[in-house]
């Protein structure tokens, strides 16, 4: 595993102006990719956790989801979702270790999908996408009131 910091997306790069002046791949060689303006149906069923997962991500992600990239891959994570909520009652019910590690693994797998989907704080940040920020008094106000 190599070592030292993560690298930064070239968007970012680009973003902050390029602090490191190594060459970026020309902007106009890369491919925009398409963005959703709402909430697709998944292409295979979903049931009810899946599918709150699904609307949930999209509404969350809309601005850096891409349905013809990134959907196949949320929909098998939403899928596991699914499957985890199962397992989970079959786990509780059997208090079976072997069940309980496939459960923790399933659960590996559900996070580092959400990860590449950059649906953890740390992917957030890498992306450049969102920070978290502490809300002023001020702001608690004006949130009550509206």
């Amino acid at each position: 595993m190599p070592g030292g910091r993560p690298q930064k997306p070239i968007e970012q790069k680009r973003a902050l102006g390029n602090p490191g002046r190594r060459p970026l791949p020309d902007s106009s060689a890369l491919q925009p990719l398409e963005r959703a303006y709402e909430i697709p149906e998944p292409s295979r069923p979903l049931m009810t956790h899946g599918r709150h997962l699904w609307d949930k991500i999209w509404q969350q992600g809309l601005n850096w989801i891409a349905p013809n990239t990134d959907s196949e891959l949320l929909l098998m994570t939403c899928e596991m979702i699914d499957e985890r909520w199962n397992l989970r009652i079959k786990t509780m019910q059997t208090d079976d270790a072997k069940m309980r590690r496939g459960l923790r693994e399933l659960d590996r797998q559900i996070v580092s999908n959400l990860s590449l989907l950059g649906f953890t704080p740390s992917d957030r940040s890498r992306l450049g996408v969102a920070e978290i920020k502490a809300r002023s008094k001020v702001e608690e106000l004006r949130a009550k009131l509206q």
